[in-house]
């Protein structure tokens, strides 16, 4: 009998315009979306995924933006029991040509630089967090937080 992945228990998708405007209603439609599954507005889950969606987000919007082409955000709470399991963030877009540095690459940026820190909030909120190849085109960037019941 072939091996059965398990289909998240949970999922949310939605396409954004690459401007300010999406990015900030990517964040906030995430953090409604995690209230909905139990997840409330200001704990600890919720405020991790806020900051990473908002990241991720600016970052699609200021690098991978393509002009009339918009940005994915993908929520999706893998299977475990209770409020374990885990919470998958991905945010697609179009841009193929500007990949962002991957984890084993990620350098911190100098201290009087004003920008570079973005992906650094990424790795130090996630347990882990990839670059990918978009199937149509372009890359997702792809942030996983393990949950506990606790």
């Amino acid at each position: 009998m072939p091996a059965q992945v398990a289909a998240p228990a949970h999922m949310f998708t939605q396409r954004f315009s690459a401007t300010r405007r999406g990015a900030r209603l990517a964040r906030y439609l995430a953090v409604q979306q995690l209230d909905v599954w139990g997840f409330p507005y200001g704990g600890e889950v919720s405020d991790a995924v806020a900051a990473v969606v908002g990241e991720l987000a600016a970052n699609a919007v200021t690098h991978g933006r393509v002009p009339g082409r918009d940005f994915e955000l993908r929520l999706a709470k893998l299977p475990g029991s209770g409020r374990s399991g885990t919470l998958r963030i991905e945010v697609a877009d179009a841009r193929t040509e500007r990949r962002p540095p991957g984890p084993e690459a990620l350098v911190p940026p100098p201290s009087d630089s004003e920008t570079g820190r973005g992906l650094m909030l990424v790795a130090a909120l996630a347990t882990r967090w990839t670059v990918v190849d978009r199937p149509s085109v372009g890359k997702i960037v792809r942030a996983e937080l393990d949950l506990s019941d606790g």
